[in-house]
């Protein structure tokens, strides 16, 4: 808090930084929601025709496109409901984040390789990435079950809370 006879400039700069530390929870918050979200729901519809994607896997070269396909459908599904709850927020990001760079290296590499360096975050699979790679760096934030687990079992890391 400013001294009372603080100018208004500072003041108000005093103010703003106080209205942002109390709404830091909500960056990792609205991050994993809608990451999660886009996530889950491209999950569900690979879950919905493996035979596509298996195709697809197999037109890019990936190996064992059948495995793949079910393994990354079932990691977009589940690791999207996990984000969104905060579970294994650190681990499920990464793991996602490894898919997206398979797609980058893959099916969107066309793409971003015309996009770069003037617009990357036109491909779909970067920005993700991007927001992916914070989630694993900055944690799930202090509304997640990861946040209330480390409480709870009384870890000192600083896993979910901003600094």
């Amino acid at each position: 808090m400013p001294p009372a006879n603080a100018g208004p400039i500072r003041r108000l700069a005093a103010l703003g930084l106080r209205i942002t530390g109390a709404l830091a929870f909500l960056a990792p918050l609205l991050t994993r929601l809608v990451v999660g979200w886009g996530f889950h729901v491209t999950g569900h519809g690979k879950l919905q025709d493996l035979g596509k994607v298996t195709g697809f896997f197999s037109s890019l070269g990936i190996p064992f496109p059948g495995a793949n396909a079910a393994f990354i459908a079932s990691l977009e599904f589940f690791g999207g409901l996990l984000l969104i709850l905060g579970l294994g927020t650190r681990i499920f990001a990464f793991l996602l984040s490894c898919s997206m760079v398979v797609a980058l290296l893959t099916a969107d590499r066309p793409d971003f390789i015309q996009k770069f360096p003037p617009d990357p975050t036109d491909v779909a699979s970067f920005t993700y990435l991007l927001f992916l790679i914070w989630l694993v760096l900055y944690g799930p934030g202090p509304i997640s079950i990861d946040y209330f687990l480390s409480k709870w079992l009384g870890l000192n890391g600083k896993t979910g809370e901003s600094k």
